[in-house]
């Protein structure tokens, strides 16, 4: 039998939709009738009704029905299921023939249409008699119809067409052909659904009735043939839930049947068919975990129903389909939403499937082994003259036979032998790769990382049984760096040994290469024979000879393997062949180091390699090559053999080879990183092999050799360091090296006073003294702010060597490369660098001393380059903080200044430098205010401030009266020049800095007034205090003077007065009092108002008056008693 006969079949793969024939339309010349046809058929949403459709002609034949049986007394039925029964109520038996006719209601030829119409229903039910087939009649109408009961010409031919056509009110539909059609079309389906429901309701109970002829000795076939059909009747009613229940009973049923060898493939055809149904149910009905547990279920029960021994390759192949099909259907329900996990998605069925399909081929090589020989039976047992299979599962040479024994041995043999026959033709291994494609696809989706490699090697198994070699070894090379990174050695050997074959059967060089090498190393688990005859093809590969074939290998494919060899080897120009073992685990291993992070470039840049072969027999190479960043080193890298003399790696010993060179001096500061290492294998007489590693060498196992010897070194040190021979696994591989300068020999010394203070010209001494013996050339000197600090440092840090001068903002952060000429062997050299900060706060200043001077290295003379470098951190200080505040004189504090009224300001300076501060001068700046004194005089010259002490000055100043009144004014600015006060070197440039002065706020006074009087008073003495009144405005003032009592004075003047006072005049009021207590005593006090000018407060003019006095007590004549007395 052919190997699609396990397919499911599509009748029984697709979902059941009720089957509706339309007749009358013409859809090929007739428009109307295409486009009615186009809205029923075309862009069908999920929200429409479940009906197939199909446009039928108006006579044509459906199947003709059998003859109802009336008993089953002597009935014995041929088989469970018909292969046509399925197909037949899908697309053959509709539930409803529907008749489109074109008649409006007042067409004029209204009687014979009607006959017409009447004509073509007959003989729709004449061709479905038997049946129970509805049948109902649409009328496509050009207007659209009036609403039910206002048309009664329409009601009485509706009538009376019903009556001509013997057909119920409810199916006659009228179709108006407007602009609403779609409308009209699902109107119409949903009728049609409801008289197909009740067709398949009927057919159910049809089926269901004949339960009570059925008995259960002779009937077992026709129990589970009814309930399977009444389960498919309901899919087709869309009653999902009952068709379910009834699939779950002739389930039941059908391994309910007595089953021997001649009925087992029919029993488990039936049971297939059934669990497909139940699982795709369950999935639809979102119950994915009653699908799975059927599924087991249903595996449970058919895997030991083999069968006939002789095809048990059968049985093998229906256990695959049953777990492809349950795969799909779960995949399928994934789709539409239903959530898969790791551990249980549909890879394992796929799996599985496969599983059994390697089986069935198993199972196929040892059955039709013996038939190898045989021809196929003639006639053919298997044919069946084109009618197919009458019941499904049954053999093609008995088919309706359901005894024990075959009717007829002979028959039996002959179709055994001709099914053996077909299976040997069966491509097993592309039904195989498909499915575990298939499992790898859903392992990669599941992220199932193993699974997908495990499934993958045996793809790449069955691509070498198929004898595609190319895919074979795209499948295996591909898992292979899986099994590597996770070191499953025995895995990998398996799979190398099975790549090896294929680049055998490919006489594929490279890749035969690679495997014998990696077959050969550490890795590989192969015992020592398999290794030697390895290593030995693996020579003849590199002198140019056929290598042996590998064992296990096909005979007819090793045949053609060698001529495919006999060929490469007669090429010309193909003896070289480069091979990268970065990711694979070669049988030499490689591990190289420079001896140090870093060289000077006086020294020679020394490297080792490192080479071990793991192979059972001795190793040559005729070449050993390192390949630098800087390829003009290469050429000192390079260590060649020829010959007799080729390098002979010994099993299991390290070879340590070095190497050395000069750098160049243009690469100072520069970094040499080893690009790759080559070893050559074999030599010009045959095939030159390049081994190559990149960096410095290691593989695809060494990583995690590197990190388990670590562990060892640390737990196990001591017997480490007393090992004599050289440790593979602790050897560190130190693939870059620095070219640094050369070391210095000049020392260089700062010296400095810190802290800086902010805005000075902060000296630091430099001194160079050259310890070299040679002489130092072009020394050169870059000296200032250190880069990579903060950017605003560099805007308010001045480096400058001119130290007689305050620099400007002009000045440089860092001068770079100053030339300091020549240095003598043993000579010195001072130069004063001057920082200026303006801001406060820490800075590092770098001192960058360069040179170049001749020395020799193996004998080569080289120009070096050296420099010494220099750091400082210097903190800047504030030298000290000055204050400044207007008050008045009487050294009130002021928050506003009256115009042309004197005032003083007073400035404080508070040292806070560590060092003592020599101030030399100060001076104002002047904007909107006076001085009130002939010529302002520094109080402040020649000062030395040490730590913490302060220096004060005042100044009397005035604002003129032509000033223009604002709010707030300007004053000026304070400078003070100072320097610090240094006893050996006081010649540093004076510092100036600028402090500016507060504004104020200016106020006009109408009237000034101020007293005249004496120092002190005396008790009972008189004080004469003279008040002098100025009028500061335009206008005539007029001034109301009252003096208040006090206890402590008495006086004698107007106690209370009024006067004018002519504009920018004065008047004075002279007052005597006499005080009457000692101590400091409150003056009475003298209350002025200026009824001209209401808004002035009178009490602005308190401030200028003397509030207290000092009063002594009176004195006493001495005599010469109480001198005496004293």
């Amino acid at each position: 039998m052919a190997g699609s006969q396990w397919e499911l079949p599509p009748e029984l793969c697709c979902r059941p939709m009720a089957f509706v024939a339309l007749t009358g339309l013409d859809v090929v010349y007739n428009a109307v009738h295409r486009a009615i046809w186009d809205a029923f058929c075309a862009n069908r949403r999920a929200d429409r009704v479940p009906i197939s459709f199909k446009v039928l002609p108006g006579d044509h034949e459906y199947p003709k029905c059998r003859t109802k049986r009336t008993s089953y007394e002597w009935y014995i039925p041929k088989g469970i299921l018909k292969t046509g029964w399925m197909n037949k109520h899908l697309n053959l038996v509709p539930a409803l023939v529907v008749l489109f006719y074109e008649l409006d209601w007042d067409d004029p030829q209204w009687k014979e249409k009607q006959s017409e119409c009447a004509t073509k229903v007959e003989i729709v039910r004449t061709s479905l008699q038997g049946r129970n087939t509805k049948v109902a009649v649409v009328l496509i109408q050009k207007k659209t119809p009036l609403p039910p009961g206002e048309d009664l010409v329409a009601s009485e031919r509706a009538q009376a067409l019903c009556h001509s056509c013997d057909l119920s009110g409810k199916s006659l539909f009228v179709l108006p052909h407007t602009d609403h059609l779609v409308g009209y079309i699902i109107r119409l389906e949903n009728a049609f659904y409801e008289h197909a429901q009740t067709y398949y309701y009927t057919e159910i109970r049809r089926v269901k009735s004949h339960k009570e002829f059925l008995n259960k000795t002779t009937h077992q076939l026709l129990f589970v043939r009814h309930q399977f059909k009444i389960a498919f009747f309901s899919e087709l009613k869309q009653d999902t839930q009952n068709a379910l229940k009834y699939y779950r009973t002739a389930y039941s049923l059908v391994h309910e049947l007595r089953a021997h060898e001649t009925n087992m493939l029919e029993i488990k055809t039936m049971a297939g068919f059934i669990n497909y149904k139940i699982c795709r149910l369950c999935f639809q009905h979102n119950t994915p975990l009653d699908a799975i547990a059927q599924f087991r279920k249903h595996i449970d029960l058919c895997k030991k129903k083999i069968g006939s021994a002789e095809l048990a390759f059968e049985h093998s192949a229906w256990m695959s389909k049953q777990f492809q099909s349950f795969g799909e259907l779960f995949d399928e329900a994934i789709k539409l939403g239903l959530t898969a996990i790791q551990t249980q998605n549909p890879g394992f069925y796929y799996q599985q499937a496969a599983c059994y399909s390697q089986d069935r081929k198993q199972l196929a090589l040892q059955l039709c082994q013996v038939m190898a020989g045989a021809s196929y039976p003639s006639p053919d047992p298997l044919d069946t003259q084109g009618a197919g299979l009458d019941f499904y599962g049954q053999r093609p040479w008995r088919q309706g036979q359901q005894s024990i024994d075959p009717p007829d041995a002979e028959k039996e043999k002959t179709g055994i032998l001709a099914l053996q026959i077909k299976e040997r033709d069966v491509p097993h291994s592309e039904l195989i790769i498909a499915l575990l494609s298939n499992a790898v696809a859903q392992f990669k989706k599941y992220k199932c990382p193993r699974m997908k490699s495990h499934l993958m090697v045996q793809m790449g198994e069955e691509y070498y049984h198929a004898k595609d070699y190319t895919k074979a070894l795209k499948l295996l090379d591909y898992v292979m760096c899986d099994y590597r990174t996770e070191r499953w050695w025995g895995l990998l050997t398996a799979i190398l040994t099975t790549a090896l074959r294929c680049a055998y059967l490919m006489a594929s060089i490279k890749d035969y290469v690679i495997y014998c090498m990696e077959l050969l190393g550490r890795a590989s688990t192969l015992k020592e024979e398999q290794k030697s005859r390895i290593e030995k093809n693996l020579i003849k590969v590199l002198t140019n000879e056929v290598p042996d074939a590998e064992p296990e290998c096909d005979p007819s494919s090793v045949s053609a393997a060698r001529s495919l060899w006999n060929d490469r080897m007669a090429l010309a120009g193909s003896n070289e062949l480069t091979i990268e073992v970065q990711d694979y685990i070669p049988f030499i291993q490689c591990k190289a180091k420079f001896q140090s992070p870093s060289f000077h470039v006086d020294q020679p840049v020394q490297l080792q390699v490192f080479l071990r072969a793991d192979c059972p027999h001795p190793v040559s190479f005729g070449k050993l090559a390192v390949s630098l960043s800087n390829q003009e080193y290469n050429q000192w890298c390079v260590a060649e053999w020829s010959g007799q003399e080729a390098m002979s790696l010994l099993p299991g010993k390290t070879t340590c080879y070095n190497f050395s060179f000069v750098a160049k001096t243009e690469d100072v500061g520069k970094k040499i990183e080893m690009t790759g290492i080559e070893v050559m294998l074999g030599g010009d007489s045959g095939r030159c092999v390049f081994v190559s590693w990149r960096g410095a060498g290691g593989d695809a196992a060494s990583a995690h050799e590197a990190l388990q010897a670590s562990r060892c070194s640390r737990r196990w040190g001591r017997n480490i360091e007393a090992r004599q021979e050289l440790d593979w696994d602790s050897l560190t591989m130190q693939h870059s090296t620095m070219i640094i300068s050369r070391v210095p020999k000049i020392s260089v010394q700062l010296s400095h006073q810190p802290p800086a203070l902010t805005n000075e010209m902060y000296c630091i001494k430099l001194t160079v003294q050259s310890q070299e013996e040679a002489m130092a050339k072009d020394v050169k000197l870059t000296a200032g702010l250190k880069p990579g600090q903060d950017a605003n440092l560099g805007q308010t840090t001045h480096v400058t060597l001119d130290g007689s001068k305050v620099c400007d903002d002009s000045a440089p952060s860092l001068l770079p490369d100053v030339p300091l000429g020549e240095l003598k062997p043993g000579e010195k050299l001072e130069k004063c660098v001057y920082v200026k900060c303006v801001s406060t706060g820490p800075r590092v200043f770098l001192f960058h001393v360069a040179y170049s001077i001749d020395t020799t290295v193996e004998g080569r003379q080289i120009m070096c380059k050296c420099h010494k470098d220099e750091t400082v951190t210097i903190e800047t200080l504030v030298p000290f903080e000055v204050s400044v505040k207007f008050v008045s004189t009487k050294f009130e504090p002021l928050d506003r200044v009256s115009v042309d009224i004197p005032f003083l300001l007073m400035t404080d300076i508070l040292s806070s430098s560590p060092w003592p501060l020599l101030l030399t001068s100060s001076s104002l700046q002047l904007l909107t205010v006076t001085s009130n004194t002939p010529q302002l005089q520094s109080q402040l010259q020649e000062v030395v401030l040490q730590t913490g002490e302060c220096a004060s000055e005042c100044f009397c100043l005035r604002c003129p009266p032509q000033t223009n009144i604002n709010n707030t004014v300007a004053t000026g600015q304070y400078l003070l020049s100072w320097r610090r006060y240094v006893h050996v070197n006081g010649d540093s440039p004076l510092i100036q800095t600028i402090v500016s002065l507060p504004h104020v706020v200016l106020e006009m006074v109408p009237l000034y007034i101020h007293a005249d009087l004496p120092s002190f008073g005396r008790v009972r003495e008189s004080l004469p205090v003279r008040y002098h009144i100025e009028n500061r405005t335009a206008l005539v003032q007029e001034v109301e003077m009252a003096v208040e009592p006090s206890d402590a004075f008495m006086f004698s003047g107007l106690k209370q007065v009024r006067l004018r006072i002519l504009p920018s005049s004065e008047q004075e009021m002279l007052y005597n009092y006499y005080p009457l207590m000692a101590g400091y005593q409150t003056l009475p006090q003298l209350n002025i108002s200026l009824p001209r000018c209401p808004t002035f407060s009178t009490q602005a003019l308190k401030r200028f008056l003397p509030q207290r006095i000092f009063v002594k007590p009176q004195g006493r004549q001495l005599d010469d008693a109480s001198i005496a007395a004293a």
